[in-house]
């Protein structure tokens, strides 16, 4: 493989081979829209991409990565319609797309119609500055009612937007017809997919078009957080050349750690009504956010009023939220992260009841025993309570509250979430609280500023989450980490300097992964009769298989075929027919049939969808959103819930869903959603270790003791 990296971009009006390749149209476009002229990353990427070759563009986000992609193809489309005219052939606007020519797949259904929206700016655009045929452009995902599937097969756009599970289904399908005509492969967020199972789905599927193809499509990917660059182009590349692009000017993030009270060990009460309504209204004298300068330093007692010594039994809950908003109030837009749906709904809940009160509109009128009451079942946040979300409740809101923030994350509907997406970007909503949901290159605008509640699950994650502040070409994103208890103390630190220091963990593709290769045999066995040595062929294109052993295929294909014994294979009914004298392999009846209904690496969370009455849909729409199946056991009729900044109450729960109404001014239970913990990248336990054993060193150097007497000393300081 091949880098680039090491040209200078010169100043604006300088042109380099890439920019060259455009069309004058795209180019007068393109420097109407961005008077500065292209980026060093996209000169890069068109020249790469303008020679046809598989290119990995790794650039921060806000560098115009995804546009250098589509416009580069969207110029290409234009160009064969032009060639097509000059040779006396019908014009595309007389003879429709017989099939897809650009695929571009997304790690999240969202994002996908995001990047739909958002080329409708550079299509109309172009259009504007010449004369040119309208490109149609279509999205394909798990949301894609049945009636616009069936458009989509027979009026098949130039540019398909789509999800790896999508793909691996129109392959499965009379679909895979609209495939044949595609040129090149968009990866969007390709980070998200190599080091995963769904990634290896993902590189099966796209050797399975090449075969479709005839010819390999050329594929691009893009990223701003890759490491290392090289097995990530191989994973993108199988076993073809990839050209990486990389960005040399990437800023360095402005990155700190905040804790919100003065000593973590020692967390004060809010006791009675007046501190708590001071504390509230922001006192100075309590102070918000103390900047984190050191472990284990002693703080001193705040008071809780005239009474004496703080209580030490607090939580951290209260004084975190008036952090937070205190933050909010200070910039134009922020974004807050927390790393679970359950702490998105409560802190986003929380915000909003402690901004009424400030602008007086909220709890304050309430009385004293009201207060107390939510003070009490508030007060203590244990670790469950806040790695799992376990239920709370909200205090009614006054009609005509301000709402200061909303939620954003998977189990909120699309509407919703699009919703907010449009009021955060249009400077509408000052704040949202989301989990991963915006992680990704959702189309948000420029928020001033990020806030990750709980340390994040990775330096990568922690560098695309504060990668969404001052999204620009030439920004500096800044954020703020909030430990919320003292274990986080130090993955906040760790994670702060290795995002500063750009120290992402390596990303290591899942080798021959053979439960998703059983899966994409069927698949692709029951499309049309292969021989066991093309498959073969095909599966070890794939980087995740480069190294699959032919006895542990050839398993594979005798476990399809129902060649096992084993009693604990008894009902294991065979998918396929292999005929060992000729190496063919065909399908049994119903393969195809199992290969769709059983397709993909997600796994059944287990959740019920929660929809508005048949007749009763808002603005069209009925769906909004999901809940945890143990959340809905716990739940009965009448129950009175949150979801998405919003209050429901409970009408039907059935087998297979949840039927609520609309309801306002009442007193709701918080939702929670049961999923696996997070885990751990290696690399930053690793670096933790190292900080630990040097402020321990450091520690006993102090002292001028050793090792073994500086311990104890070290183990305090660290808690």
């Amino acid at each position: 493989m091949t880098e680039t990296g090491h040209d200078r971009a010169d100043a604006a009006g300088a042109r380099g081979p890439g920019w060259e390749s455009l069309s004058q149209t795209t180019r007068t476009w393109f420097l109407n829209a961005f008077p500065a002229g292209p980026t060093t990353v996209q000169k890069r990427a068109w020249t790469a991409i303008g020679r046809g070759e598989n290119a990995l563009v790794i650039a921060p986000t806000g560098s115009g990565k995804t546009l250098a992609a589509f416009l580069s193809a969207i110029d290409h489309l234009g160009r064969l319609d032009e060639a097509k005219t000059a040779a006396g052939a019908p014009g595309e606007s007389e003879n429709p797309a017989d099939g897809v020519r650009v695929l571009y797949i997304s790690p999240l259904k969202a994002l996908g119609v995001d990047i739909e929206r958002n080329l409708r700016r550079p299509l109309a655009g172009i259009g504007a500055v010449g004369p040119t045929r309208p490109i149609s452009v279509g999205v394909r995902s798990g949301d894609t009612p049945a009636r616009e599937r069936r458009r989509l097969r027979t009026h098949p756009p130039e540019i398909l937007i789509t999800t790896p599970e999508s793909l691996y289904l129109m392959l499965t399908s009379a679909a895979r017809e609209t495939l044949r005509t595609v040129e090149s492969v968009i990866v969007d967020e390709i980070h998200s997919f190599a080091g995963s199972k769904r990634g290896t789905h993902l590189a099966l599927s796209l050797e399975r078009l090449d075969d479709l193809l005839g010819r390999p499509a050329q594929r691009v990917g893009l990223s701003a957080t890759v490491s290392p660059r090289g097995e990530v182009a191989r994973f993108l590349g199988g076993t073809r050349p990839v050209t990486i692009v990389n960005d040399d000017g990437r800023a360095t993030p402005e990155v700190t750690v905040s804790v919100p009270v003065e000593n973590m060990a020692r967390i004060p009460v809010i006791a009675d009504r007046h501190t708590r309504m001071e504390r509230a209204m922001g006192s100075p004298s309590l102070g918000t956010a103390g900047r984190f300068s050191g472990l284990g330093r002693a703080g001193a007692n705040h008071g809780t009023g005239s009474a004496g010594p703080a209580r030490v039994t607090g939580s951290i809950w209260p004084h975190l939220e008036n952090a937070i908003l205190d933050q909010v109030l200070a910039h134009r837009t922020t974004l807050v992260f927390v790393n679970s749906r359950g702490a998105c709904e409560r802190l986003t809940a929380r915000l909003n009841e402690t901004y009424a009160v400030r602008s007086g509109t909220g709890l304050g009128a309430q009385p004293e025993s009201q207060l107390l009451a939510r003070s009490e079942s508030r007060e203590p946040v244990h670790r469950e309570s806040w790695e799992m979300g376990t239920a709370a409740h909200t205090e009614p809101m006054p009609e005509g509250a301000p709402v200061i923030a909303r939620a954003h994350h998977g189990s909120v509907s699309k509407e919703q979430r699009l919703e907010v997406e449009r009021r955060l970007a249009s400077g509408e909503l000052r704040c949202v609280v989301a989990t991963a949901s915006l992680e990704l290159g959702i189309d948000i605008g420029s928020v001033d500023l990020v806030l990750q509640v709980a340390p994040p699950p990775s330096v990568a994650a922690g560098l695309q989450r504060v990668g969404r502040a001052d999204h620009r070409v030439g920004g500096r994103p800044r954020g703020v980490i909030y430990p919320v208890e003292r274990t986080h103390l130090v993955d906040a630190v760790v994670a702060s300097e290795g995002m500063r220091a750009g120290a992402i963990e390596r990303t290591a593709l899942v080798p021959n992964a053979l439960d998703v290769l059983a899966q994409q045999t069927v698949a692709a066995v029951s499309t049309e009769d292969m021989t066991a040595d093309a498959w073969f062929a095909t599966v070890t294109r794939a980087a995740p298989y480069a190294s699959l052993p032919r006895r542990a295929f050839e398993s594979v294909l005798t476990l399809l075929s129902g060649g096992f014994s084993s009693a604990d294979l008894a009902d294991f009914s065979p998918r396929l027919v292999w005929d060992r004298a000729t190496g063919r392999l065909s399908a049994r009846p119903n393969a195809q049939r199992l290969a769709v209904t059983s397709s993909g690496t997600i796994p059944d969370r287990g959740m019920f969808p929660v929809v508005l009455p048949e007749g009763a849909e808002e603005a069209g729409r009925r769906r909004v959103g999901e809940l945890d199946e143990e959340m809905v056991h716990e739940s009965s009729p009448g129950d009175v819930i949150t979801l998405g900044t919003s209050s429901w109450r409970i009408r039907q729960i059935t087998g297979d869903r949840v039927v609520v109404d609309p309801v306002e001014g009442r007193s709701a239970r918080l939702p929670f959603w049961r999923g696996e913990g997070l885990g751990r990248p290696m690399a930053t336990g690793l670096a933790k270790g190292i900080f630990l054993r040097e402020a321990q060193a450091g520690l006993a150097e102090q002292e001028g003791t050793g090792p073994d007497t500086g311990a104890p000393r070290a183990e305090r300081a660290l808690r």
